[in-house]
């Protein structure tokens, strides 16, 4: 496994550091639960997800999220195997980081 679980905490302090992307696997229809600002969308269950994945650039670190944690997994997982070398699974997906997000911002 070339992929490390994060916490919240964890995942906000490497989206400071600069030089990676947030890469968001939901659908679009998931939008509505809300997003990470500065996010990509490559929907997991889109067929052409392995295709766009393999668009990106391997030398970033990659800030993954979904709805639970689950779907990122298995995108990380996934990318992995491709060649990529950094990537962060947010454990607890977006439900994890608005409750983060209101928290910090009360």
């Amino acid at each position: 496994m070339n992929y490390e679980n994060i916490e919240v905490s964890r995942f906000a302090t490497l989206m400071e550091e600069g030089d990676h992307v947030v890469l968001d696997v939901r659908s679009p229809q998931e939008l509505a639960e809300g997003s990470i600002p500065g996010h990509v969308m490559i929907n997991f269950f889109d067929p052409d997800f392995r295709n766009e994945v393999e668009k990106l650039d391997k030398s970033k670190a990659y800030l993954i999220y979904c709805r639970s944690g689950n779907r990122s997994g298995q995108a990380c997982h996934m990318m992995s195997a491709m060649g990529f070398d950094r990537l962060y699974n947010l454990i607890g997906g977006i439900g994890a980081w608005n409750a983060h997000s209101a928290m910090t911002n009360r």
